[in-house]
């Protein structure tokens, strides 16, 4: 079979995208939904015309590094710190529930026990492209909505590194206390390198040569990549490293701009994202696992705003605030998707587990799209009214 080219791929992607985009606004449905119906129209269980879509895959996560180093250009540190604090036992607490949620709709589907705890594990996450994507950056400058967001999903995504070691170490038969010690200290040395390098050289370099833009885009490009690829060597997740390059950027005059510039690129990326999750789903198992995938799906929806609804008005956030997070958090994340991947790898779970997680995934993206759009402030928001960059 002959290989497709990348520039015959990409075509492929953003013509049909471009159509498919089209369609969507003048029926006032969201964008981001058109990105994966199309990936499930032309990926390789649809019309095949991409047949293996985990060639641009790598190509779609960098949007995600993107996304994360430019909503840290717009978080003051300080802020950031206070809001970790008090989100951290929402956090423990939310993921424990939602964990219980996804086993018991596991068990009763007639799935193994360690099937069960893989689709609980699942579920713990939120989706960070999802609910970051259609955050406006109104809401980071003048409510602290984002920060509450971001403190979840980025607690959360230290509790998701934690579960892939665990599968890796599985995978693996193996695990030594340097390699757990390693990690546990990677994230403060990470933040305390970020801070050193960007306070000595990074922002004097653009304070020289602030004037000259095209050398200020592609040295920011260059330090988000940077501290990604740190953050993998250092066991931690290319994410975060992303993170904490734009956090040490943005009390820098000049991170604003930054932020502006780098809009473009991040969504060429993440429009290649979407559209490998839709290329990405087997629709031979459809059949099988619509119904958990279905039912998983819904209690998400329903349940993550309604508990984190609860448990930050029990922390004295107002009620409009709290379940506005909630809402935006109502999904199942991409990180959920490289677990059950790993632990298809590692054997503990069977290919049906793994398509239902996905399909539930999926499920949940849609959901969730919907209802932010329909009913909150938003980038990509069905009525001018709530339409908001």
């Amino acid at each position: 079979m002959q290989t497709q080219s990348i520039v015959h791929i990409i075509f492929l992607i953003f013509t049909g995208t471009a159509i498919l985009s089209t369609m969507a606004l003048f029926t006032r449905q969201s964008v981001l939904v058109a990105y994966m119906a199309l990936g499930a129209l032309l990926g390789p269980w649809g019309l095949k015309l991409v047949r293996d879509s985990s060639v641009i895959k790598e190509a779609g996560d960098i949007g995600i590094l993107f996304l994360l180093f430019l909503l840290g250009l717009h978080l003051q540190p300080q802020n950031l710190l206070h809001s970790l604090r008090k989100m951290s036992w929402i956090t423990v607490i939310s993921s424990f529930l939602f964990l219980l949620m996804g086993f018991l709709v596991g068990h009763f589907f007639g799935f193994s026990f360690n099937e069960s705890l893989i689709i609980g594990i699942t579920t713990m996450f939120s989706s960070t492209i999802i609910g970051l994507k259609l955050l406006p950056t109104t809401v980071l400058h003048h409510q602290h909505t984002g920060e509450l967001m971001i403190s979840i999903l980025l607690l959360q995504d230290l509790i998701a590194i934690g579960v892939l070691m665990i599968l890796k170490a599985i995978g693996d038969r193996m695990v030594s206390f340097h390699d757990i010690g390693f990690i546990i200290s990677a994230f403060p040395t990470l933040i305390i390198v970020a801070y050193i390098f960007q306070r000595f050289v990074l922002s004097r370099l653009l304070m020289r040569f602030d004037q000259v833009h095209e050398y200020v885009f592609i040295l920011s490009i260059g330090w988000c990549l940077c501290m990604a690829e740190l953050s993998h060597f250092m066991g931690l997740s290319e994410e975060i490293g992303a993170f904490i390059a734009g956090i040490t950027l943005a009390s820098n005059p000049i991170s604003l701009y930054i932020a502006e510039s780098l809009k473009p690129l991040r969504d060429f990326f993440l429009v290649i994202f979407f559209f490998t999750i839709g290329a990405g789903f087997n629709f031979g198992y459809l059949p099988e696992i619509i119904l958990p995938a279905a039912t998983l799906a819904i209690l998400v929806l329903l349940g993550k705003p309604v508990i984190f609804g609860w448990l930050m008005t029990k922390s004295g956030e107002a009620k409009a605030i709290s379940w506005e997070v909630g809402v935006r958090l109502g999904q199942i994340s991409e990180f959920s998707l490289l677990v059950i991947y790993l632990a298809l790898e590692t054997k503990i779970i069977n290919p049906a587990a793994t398509y239902m997680v996905q399909a539930a995934t999926m499920l949940t993206f849609v959901g969730s799209t919907y209802w932010v759009t329909m009913r909150y402030p938003t980038p990509m928001a069905a009525s001018d009214k709530l339409r908001r960059d």
